[in-house]
């Protein structure tokens, strides 16, 4: 990586928290009454993106359903064994046809190599988005997750996810119809560990309401 606080680690993930929390007393009360955030990353692989795709839309638990069906039926998900399923085999999975759609185009791009996710991990943020925003049911939230915790970016905001909006809404007493380039300048101070500060703002998010975390 060409830039080293391009990516969060484990030896700098609450040397980065810390940073933020001087910078921002509603995050560093979060950390004190909460401790530091898991640190959320998920391998660079196939399956990765096609539980983000699963995400999308729906409760945590839901898509962990589904996704835990989709193992149970075929393993470890590869592009090949994805393909292979029928529109009944993957309704089984809890897959809607949008979804099984958005799954078999992103499975037949990584098959034939017009996607690959070991060169996306060498791209910058935005090349990556620029990769794979063309494939239909990747939108910016799906390339914001991936961004954070397959390849561990530090930048992100994806103002895109309910749960980090409602919580920056929270922790800073904000209006519920504040605009997002309100949101966004709130955020701006935190450049270029806003992904960090998405973690700390998800922690408080799921702590508060006692959210039992799967997978």
């Amino acid at each position: 990586m060409p830039e080293q606080l391009l990516v969060f680690h484990e030896n700098n993930f609450q040397t980065i928290c810390d940073r933020l929390a001087k910078k921002d007393a509603g995050l560093k009360a979060i950390i004190r009454q909460y401790g530091y955030p898991p640190m959320w990353t998920r391998p660079n692989r196939f399956q990765t993106l096609v539980l983000t795709i699963l995400e999308q839309q729906v409760s945590l638990a839901s898509a962990y359903a589904a996704f835990k069906k989709l193992r149970e039926k075929i393993g470890y998900v590869t592009p090949a064994k994805l393909l292979q399923l029928t529109d009944e085999e993957m309704r089984a999975c809890y897959f809607t046809r949008q979804k099984m759609g958005y799954a078999r185009g992103l499975a037949t791009a990584v098959q034939s190599g017009s996607i690959r996710l070991s060169k996306l991990a060498l791209l910058p943020d935005e090349a990556v988005r620029e990769k794979l925003i063309v494939l239909k049911g990747i939108g910016h939230w799906t390339i914001d997750v991936y961004l954070m915790h397959a390849l561990q970016r530090t930048d992100l905001f994806p103002l895109g996810d309910i749960a980090l909006v409602n919580s920056l809404k929270e922790v800073k007493g904000l209006p519920k119809d504040i605009s997002k380039e309100k949101m966004l300048a709130i955020a701006e101070p935190w450049r270029p560990y806003r992904t960090i500060a998405s973690m700390i703002l998800w922690h408080a998010y799921i702590q508060k309401r006692g959210i039992k975390l799967m997978g």
